[in-house]
């Protein structure tokens, strides 16, 4: 939001995911919509703060303005950007939710796209978790 953080990454996807985790809803105030990115580089990396949020994963964000930058899963060497941080977010298309059976009721996603609960995400990502 500041521009005080800046970043280039090489191999983003064009899909997004929404994550309806209660530590997403804590961090984001709500849904976070977040797509994978490779070789990422950031520009202004002072600015960053990152926070280890799980035994297995990392959030970082802006220590000037606290705007959100991504989610890491440690064991990899990709990011999963938070799609408002992209200058250009056309041709992004949501196709999947998680954590689904934590969302709040009080809204719903469009679409006809694969809904993993919080079990069928923890058991897809298990082998990040260890």
């Amino acid at each position: 939001m500041c521009g005080a953080v800046r970043f280039e990454a090489e191999e983003v996807e064009t899909e997004f995911t929404v994550c309806h985790c209660v530590m997403c809803q804590r961090w984001s105030g709500g849904p976070f919509l977040t797509t994978s990115a490779g070789k990422v580089k950031f520009e202004g990396e002072e600015y960053v703060t990152v926070y280890q949020s799980s035994k297995w994963a990392e959030r970082g964000f802006c220590n000037i303005c606290g705007s959100n930058l991504f989610y890491r899963i440690s064991k990899l060497d990709s990011y999963d950007m938070c799609i408002g941080v992209f200058d250009d977010k056309d041709g992004l298309v949501m196709t999947s939710e998680i954590f689904i059976d934590r969302k709040p009721g009080g809204y719903a996603l469009a679409g006809d796209h694969p809904r993993l609960t919080e079990q069928e995400t923890l058991e897809k990502y298990s082998e990040f978790a260890g």
